[in-house]
């Protein structure tokens, strides 16, 4: 039954992989062109709003800051498959993946900007500030509620329940090889913290999120950069081999491109998240005076996800020998890759950026959750059991087979995104417009402020009737 399963799974992910490809090159492709290049244009502009929603307080705000936004998602997309999913694309599609990991990056931040920017748009009040995402532009942009609820289910599965499974399954298997702790014991210890901060609510998770992130990203890209400039001079070679796997004669006679180009997308669209409907879910908590400044922010959060945090997991691997061993792959050959540059002291501090990673998405991944059984049904009773559904698929993940689990992830993933994708392609226009108000108001000098009358014929907006707070 487990083998039928498997294979069912298997052969699934496989077709919608396809289709996921195809429409997530296409979309961001056409975003890019419609917003003018967005994620490259203004990129000055993503960096200086993200600074100064650093230094914002969310004490007097009905939401969390733009910043503790930010990090709430970036929690959720820097986890475990900034580690072992990296690792993983490059043990099944060579370096060459490395090369469609960044190209899914770079054409999927328009796509980013465009989901969170109408999640800020057609955000709803809540008791405890502001919820929206996709099921929320779904049912108020597109009238299809049905759709909205779908989404609901779907990313409460993919991300509350099986995703944060993959987080227990990887750092159980982390500390196992670490330090032979048992991962029963290792998956309590995971699920009592991730019981203490999700019963918290939404601000324990973005004060938690806003101290958690820049710690152990920041720690992580210093740790690959010393990699790098102990190996510098090894630097070129490892970006020529990433290069032509992705388009070499070897490997499009033996089938490695379209190995490389198949890991190297799904690996980059599990980690950055663009165009999946996730991340919109903590942009629209946000408090800021225009929906475009968060969109902004959001998409500057692909890049930082893939290019940075992606890249340095990368370089270490390819830096070294290891990715040529057999039987290595996922969050092991990551720990023998930064062992064989630093020492084996590395396992351990793997093991301890493993667990930050991990903890970080649980609880990001829980929120995506909370805000989607929200919007199909406000209750105390059905938030309380999928707490502790949340609690229990730490523990199952923690000892699961990782084959199953990440297949099981990889499907749950495709349905959601294919979902969302076909919302924000009718969608678009919308934020196009609100992308449109926003430079005219930088160019008159002002600090852009957002009004349901700025966007000519939009409908069903809750929190944009009345003039915005000046917050960032």
């Amino acid at each position: 039954m487990v083998s039928f399963l498997e294979k069912l799974v298997s052969a699934s992910n496989e077709v919608l992989s396809y289709v996921l490809i195809v429409l997530l090159i296409g979309l961001g492709i056409y975003f890019t062109f419609k917003t003018n290049f967005v994620q490259f244009r203004l990129i000055g502009e993503m960096l200086r709003l993200l600074g100064n929603g650093v230094g914002a307080s969310s004490q007097k705000l009905k939401g969390v800051s733009s910043f503790q936004a930010f990090c709430i998602s970036t929690a959720s997309r820097v986890g475990t498959g900034n580690l072992a999913g990296v690792a993983i694309a490059i043990t099944v599609g060579g370096p060459g993946a490395i090369f469609w990991m960044w190209l899914i990056a770079v054409i999927g931040a328009a796509s980013g900007f465009v989901e969170s920017t109408l999640a800020q748009i057609y955000k709803v009040k809540g008791d405890k500030g502001y919820r929206g995402g996709p099921a929320y532009y779904m049912e108020r942009a597109l009238n299809q509620r049905w759709m909205g609820v779908l989404f609901a289910i779907l990313i409460t599965l993919c991300f509350g329940l099986v995703f944060n499974s993959v987080q227990a399954n990887t750092i159980a298997l982390a500390f196992e090889t670490a330090y032979g702790v048992d991962r029963f014991n290792m998956g309590l210890v995971l699920a009592v913290i991730t019981a203490f901060i999700i019963f918290g609510g939404i601000k324990r998770i973005a004060k938690v999120s806003q101290w958690m992130v820049p710690i152990m990203a920041g720690g992580y890209i210093l740790i690959a950069v010393f990699v790098i400039l102990k190996n510098f001079s090894a630097v070129p070679t490892v970006l020529m081999t990433i290069v032509s796997s992705a388009f070499g004669f070897k490997e499009a006679v033996g089938g490695g491109i379209g190995a490389a180009l198949m890991m190297g997308m799904k690996r980059g669209l599990f980690s950055n998240e663009a165009g999946m409907g996730s991340v919109p879910n903590a942009a629209a908590a946000a408090e800021v005076s225009h929906p475009v400044k968060q969109g902004l922010i959001q998409s500057l959060g692909v890049f930082a996800d893939t290019l940075l945090v992606c890249s340095a997991t990368a370089f270490i691997i390819l830096l070294s020998d290891a990715y040529t061993t057999e039987g290595l792959t996922g969050i092991e050959l990551t720990q023998a890759a930064l062992s064989s540059h630093i020492g084996s002291w590395a396992t351990n501090a793997v093991a301890v950026m493993v667990f930050l990673f991990a903890l970080s998405s649980v609880i990001g991944n829980y929120y995506y959750g909370e805000t989607n059984i929200e919007f199909i049904k406000s209750s105390k009773v059905w938030l309380f059991v999928y707490r502790l559904a949340v609690v229990g698929m730490v523990l199952f993940g923690a000892m699961a087979e990782i084959k199953i689990v990440w297949d099981m992830a990889d499907l749950f993933m495709s349905l959601m995104a294919l979902t969302n994708l076909v919302a924000i392609a009718l969608l678009g226009k919308i934020a196009h417009a609100a992308l449109k108000d926003y430079i005219g108001q930088k160019k008159a000098g002002k600090d852009p402020v957002f009004h349901v009358s700025n966007i000519e014929g939009l409908k069903n907006v809750e929190c944009w009737g009345k003039e915005s707070t000046k917050t960032l």
